[in-house]
Order: C-alpha cells, then structure tokens, then sequence
C-alpha cells in the first residue's frame, strides 16, 4: 500500500522574520517521515499567504523555487486568520490524503506531527493537538484563555479544551468541512461538528520564534464573540430569560409601589428612579446589540460572498 500525502498548511501574515527557521525545521520533519515511510515522497508543505505586507510571500515562492517540498498560495487580499487556513485547506484538499494545519510562529510542537500522523494510520480522521501546559503564558493570558474554553462550553459552543487550530484532518474531514458554508467562520466550533473519529496529541507550546503575536487581547475578544455568536443562540435565549426576569421585578415594584400609596409613603426618592431608568437603558441597550450582531451575522451569510479568493497556487505551474 501506498504510503498517504501530507500536506502541512501554514497560514502566514507578516512572517519574514520567522519563515526561515520554520521552513528550516518544517523540511527537516517532512524529510525525516518521508524517510520512515510514514508519509509519501511527493508531500507537500503549503505556506498560505494572507495579504501580507512585508516579504512573506517572496520568501515562499523563493523556497519553493529551492526545495520542492515547499509549496505556496497566495490570497488576493487579507482575509484573516480563520479564512486564509479554511482556503489552505480547500486548496490543498483534492491533492492530499491528509493534511495538517498548524501556526508559523513555531509555538506549536513540530514533533507532535509523528504521532497525529501514526494516530491517523490508526483509524483517526481528525487529530487534535492539545496544550498540555501553559507555562509560558502570563497569568492573565493563561486565566483568561481558559475561561475563554469554559464560557463557549457553557454557552454551548462545544470545543476541545485548550485547542487551537493545531490538527490533523483526513481527506474524507476535509470534505466534511467543505460542506459548512457559513461564512462567519469559527474552526474551532466547526471541525468538531464534522464527527468521524478522533482523538488528541498532547504537546508542550513554546514561545513564539520571532515578531509579534497576531492576536492581541482586543482580537482575542473579538475572536471569542465571534465563536459564540457564530455556534450558538444562547446569548439570545439569555436575553429572554432577562426580560421575564425584569418584568417579574416590574411587578413586583407595582406591588410595591401601591402597598406605598395605600400606607401614604407617596415620596419616591430620585436616585431610585434616575438608577432604575439607567438600568433599563443599559439591558435595551445591551439587548438590542447582541440581537443585532446576530441580524448583522445573518445579513453577511445571504449575500454569499466569497470567503477568499485565491490568486496564485504555486503547485498548479508543476502540473501545466
């Protein structure tokens, strides 16, 4: 039997300074597997390009040029993260057995690869590499990670814990996630929808190589209502829960108000009213915009628009 083709799919924004040394250690892994048999010869590691700014996209087409390991796609225009890996991986889709992504910081363990591809040969479509320690994040991105995982669990957002998008996936996955759609995209919550079975590496995260963290804390926010409201209604269904528990207090408060009247305590005090006017404003308000993010969601899905538009897929000049 054949041995599988792996194709190993980078996302890149603005990695010059870091591509060297992961490519350098990228062809070391893919050289050694396809030595073991693990992997077939003609496996490819495909750099996505998203509408970098510096020389990224030069040094990939440069390498590609050296070492035919290496291959590259070159979006149109910036797309973000999640959609420059969903485009990586469609790309590469037909031509791969297998594929894995994983980030170009080198933050995640390279050598976790061995054991998601043997999980693979073992019946796996889909691998997850897990954090097994956090040890070089700082409290607070350590304390608010976590609870990133716990609160899109709780709102029904079902995630692996401490998972990226460090993960292998079978062709048959890969054709799985093509049949999602949406394009308020969310990875993380998606692949788990797939099914097939799975299972999890666990791997240490080191620090990143070289540049700066692509994600922020204001990102991580955004990234984070982003999975929520893209996976789940609970935000809305919580909403209604608040307003049957505002008009219970409303009530309550008319209940209040004639006992009042009856007793003749007819003096209301101003900070009550100024403090309870405030905090309707606030709930409509708060309300209204979580509703709207959900319109907004559904207003960008029917207009259909294209996730990413690929302009240049290096491996297609070697099949003309």
């Amino acid at each position: 039997m054949r041995p599988n083709r792996l194709f190993v799919v980078v996302p890149c924004y603005n990695e010059e300074e870091v591509l060297p040394e992961t490519s350098k250690r990228l062809a070391e892994k893919m050289a050694a597997l396809i030595k073991s048999g693990a992997i077939a010869e003609n496996s490819r590691v495909a750099f996505v390009n998203d509408g970098s700014k510096d020389k990224t996209w030069e040094i990939i087409q440069k390498l590609h040029e050296e070492n035919p390991v290496f291959t590259g796609i070159n979006l149109s225009r910036n797309r973000g993260h999640q959609n420059a890996l969903l485009g990586g991986l469609m790309t590469v889709m037909e031509d791969a057995d297998m594929a894995i992504s994983m980030d170009a910081d080198l933050q995640d363990d390279i050598n976790a690869i061995d054991q998601m591809v043997e999980k693979y040969h073992n019946g796996c479509d889909i691998v997850y590499g897990v954090r097994s320690k956090r040890k070089t994040d700082t409290f607070f991105k350590r304390f608010t990670a976590e609870s990133f995982y716990r609160l899109m669990d709780k709102m029904g957002a079902k995630t692996v814990f401490n998972h990226a998008d460090y993960r292998l996936m079978s062709k048959r996955a890969l054709q799985g996630l093509a049949e999602f759609k949406e394009v308020n995209l969310f990875l993380r919550g998606i692949v788990p929808m797939i099914g097939y079975p799975s299972d999890v590496v666990y791997y240490e995260r080191a620090e990143r190589f070289a540049g700066e963290s692509k994600y922020p804390l204001k990102k991580m926010i955004a990234f984070s209502i982003e999975g929520i409201t893209s996976l789940s209604t609970t935000p809305i269904k919580m909403i209604t829960k608040l307003g049957i528990f505002m008009f219970i207090v409303s009530i309550g408060m008319l209940i209040y108000s004639v006992v009042q009247q009856i007793l003749g305590h007819t003096a209301w005090g101003w900070a009550s009213i100024i403090t309870s006017i405030w905090a309707i404003g606030g709930l409509l308000m708060i309300s209204v915009g979580v509703v709207g993010s959900y319109v907004g969601k559904i207003y960008l899905e029917a207009k259909e628009r294209p996730r990413y538009i690929i302009e240049k897929y290096l491996e297609e000049d070697k099949k003309d």
